[in-house]
């Protein structure tokens, strides 16, 4: 997949710094890096983006509203929506997801989809799951991965 130039700002949060790419008013990536936090590059989009997954990682919300653009193949497009159907608080297997959009043998394939997924916790790919229930395959780590699902487990509960 072709990585467009994004305009970005870096944040602390408490799994290192968040990295907040935007374009056009939207954001077009949420992911993990080592780069150090810095103001530069902050806009008032990027501070809503932050702000809402802060929220998430407290505990007080469950969905997002902040304008995010994803860019893709038309099977990666597929397989997240699909991610954006499963429950908080809920996983499904690679299997699963297969079958949901219409490809019932690609577990594979969306394992790479869920791999390019440019927004992470918006889309929400750690909510996929290995077909025993094992955690596999995070790209910003499987303690990441863990720490979001136990969280989501935890605040679900009524």
């Amino acid at each position: 997949m072709r990585q467009l130039a994004h305009n970005c700002a870096i944040y602390p949060f408490p799994f290192g710094q968040l990295k907040i790419g935007y374009q056009d008013g939207a954001v077009t990536l949420l992911t993990r890096t080592e780069e150090p936090a810095a103001d530069e590059g902050r806009t008032p989009l990027t501070d809503l983006a932050f702000q809402q997954i802060s929220e998430y990682l407290n505990g007080q919300r469950r969905t997002f509203d902040f304008p995010y653009r994803l860019q893709g193949t038309p099977f990666q497009q597929k397989v997240w929506r699909a991610l954006q159907d499963i429950p908080y608080g809920e996983t499904r297997t690679y299997g699963e997801v297969a079958a949901a959009v219409g490809s019932p043998k690609a577990c594979r394939a969306v394992g790479m989809a869920n791999h390019q997924n440019p927004i992470m916790i918006v889309v929400p790919c750690h909510r996929v799951v290995g077909a025993s229930g094992k955690l596999v395959g995070y790209r910003s780590g499987l303690d990441l991965k863990e720490a979001l699902l136990q969280l989501e487990k935890k605040t679900a509960a009524p």
